[in-house]
Order: C-alpha cells, then sequence, then structure tokens
C-alpha cells in the first residue's frame, strides 16, 4: 500500500483505496444524513429488540395469571424445535395430592410461604460461603426455580441468576402461591421428556398425580435436583434414604403449608 502525492491510497496495483469514513465524508450532504439516519433507526431497532425480549417474561407473567392457561416451559419448547416430543398432563392444583406438595416444599423450599420468591437469609450464606472459599450449596426457592423453568435457561450463570431474582419475586407477587406451585409442578422436568407432576407419576408408579402414596411422593421430590440421574421409579440406596428423611419432614409439615391449604 502506498501514498500518492494527492494524499490518497493505493494498492500494489495502483488503484485507490478509500476508507468507509472518507467514502462517507466525500457523499454529498443529504446522503450523508439519510446514512446516519440508517444507522439511528438500526440501533433503535436492536434496542428494542432488546428490551422486548427482556420485558416478555414479565408481560407473560400476567398473562398466566389466567388459571385456564397452562404454560410450557423452556425445555418443553427445546424438544418440540428437536422435535423430539414430550409428555406432559396438566393438571390442577386440587388434583394433585398433598403428600406430593409437601414432600416437594421440604425438599426444595420449606420456607414456600413466609418468603417473597427469594429466601435472602440463604442466599446470604451463599454469598458468604462463596467469598470465604467454601463449598457452596443451593439456595433457589421454587418461585426462581419456576422463573428458570419459564423463561430461562439451565446451567449455573451469574448472568442467569442475576435475571432470575427479579422474575422470582415479580411472579411471587402476581400470583398466588397456590398458582404458583400449581405451575411449578406442572412444568417440572422429572426425566428425559417427562414434564409435570401428573405425567411424572403415570410415568414412574404408574398412578396419577392424585393417587401418590407418601413414599413415592418423596422419591419424586428427592428427585428433581437432578431428575436424569434420579430415577424415582428406579431409586438406589442413596435416593431411598434422602426420601425417608423428606417422608419424615413431609408428615410434620402442617405449619409450612398454610398458604396452600386452609
Amino acid at each position: 500500500m502506498e501514498n500518492r502525492a494527492d494524499g490518497k491510497e493505493v494498492d500494489g496495483r495502483g488503484v485507490d483505496i478509500i476508507s468507509e469514513e472518507r467514502e462517507e465524508a466525500e457523499l454529498p450532504a443529504g446522503r450523508q444524513t439519510a446514512v446516519r439516519r440508517t444507522w439511528r433507526a438500526r440501533r433503535r431497532r436492536l434496542v428494542l429488540l432488546v428490551l422486548s425480549i427482556l420485558f416478555l417474561p414479565y408481560a407473560l407473567i400476567f398473562f398466566y395469571l389466567a388459571e385456564f392457561i397452562h404454560p410450557v416451559s423452556t425445555l418443553m419448547l427445546r424438544d418440540l424445535v428437536l422435535a423430539r416430543g414430550y409428555d406432559r398432563q396438566w393438571v390442577d392444583f386440587d388434583d394433585i395430592a398433598p403428600v406430593l406438595v409437601q414432600s416437594v416444599m421440604m425438599s426444595e423450599d420449606g420456607q414456600f410461604c413466609s418468603h417473597a420468591g427469594v429466601d435472602w437469609a440463604q442466599m446470604r450464606a451463599v454469598v458468604e460461603d462463596a467469598l470465604d472459599g467454601g463449598q457452596t450449596r443451593g439456595a433457589s426457592t421454587i418461585p426462581m426455580q419456576t422463573a428458570k423453568n419459564l423463561f430461562l435457561w439451565n446451567g449455573r450463570s451469574f448472568v442467569r441468576k442475576a435475571m432470575e431474582l427479579p422474575l422470582a419475586v415479580a411472579a411471587d407477587f402476581v400470583w398466588s402461591k397456590r398458582r404458583l406451585m400449581e405451575i411449578y409442578l406442572n412444568v417440572a422436568e422429572w426425566g428425559e421428556g417427562i414434564y409435570g407432576i401428573e405425567a411424572a407419576a403415570r410415568h414412574h408408579f404408574g398412578v396419577s398425580a392424585a393417587e401418590l402414596s407418601r413414599r413415592q411422593a418423596a422419591l419424586l421430590a428427592v428427585s428433581l435436583p437432578n431428575p436424569v440421574d434420579r430415577n424415582a421409579g428406579k431409586p438406589g440406596r442413596g435416593l431411598r434414604r434422602l426420601a425417608s428423611v423428606i417422608e419424615r419432614r413431609a408428615s410434620r409439615s402442617g405449619g409450612y403449608i398454610t398458604c396452600l391449604y386452609d
């Protein structure tokens, strides 16, 4: 590349090389204005697209207030896109065995009725453990898991967690506790392509969600953190031991479930 006496750059073949800045500067004034407007319009559209994606979940939270609407999770949508299909049979809250609700609460979120979407005490403890270099434990509440299942993605990520927290607070504020639990139990994954408690009860035990025994409910509850590796229908020794603990806690959970049952 060479510079000519007139200041223009040329390549090895003597062809003028005009930079984008020079090219725009050499355009007529009207054309320059049109180019700038085009770029500004593109930036505005991009900003609007990003904002729409960020705020769509909050609009859907209000949309899902209607009890006749049966939300699907991002994992269900993934299975549809990949043509895998899935099994999910929606069931109303009143048609789910109370022992299953008790077991899930005692396993996943014992303070479900008392917090407002996020258990801040547990969250602070996790942050302190992380800062001290210790092993962190889970602090996800049922509203947080519901928000993740409906609107976000699996996997540990600070970005996802930052989006999950306000969504959980919003869902807990807008929905009743019964509606929140109903949605969670109908979108939770209980195996490859198995979503919701009705499909899980029939797949693993051959009964409906209303007919689950205390033991079956406990096994399903403790399989939730990793439903692909933890098979509630074929539990190993460790899973059976965890289920026994949850079964005992569920039997003494009366004071913890007052927001769901009168």
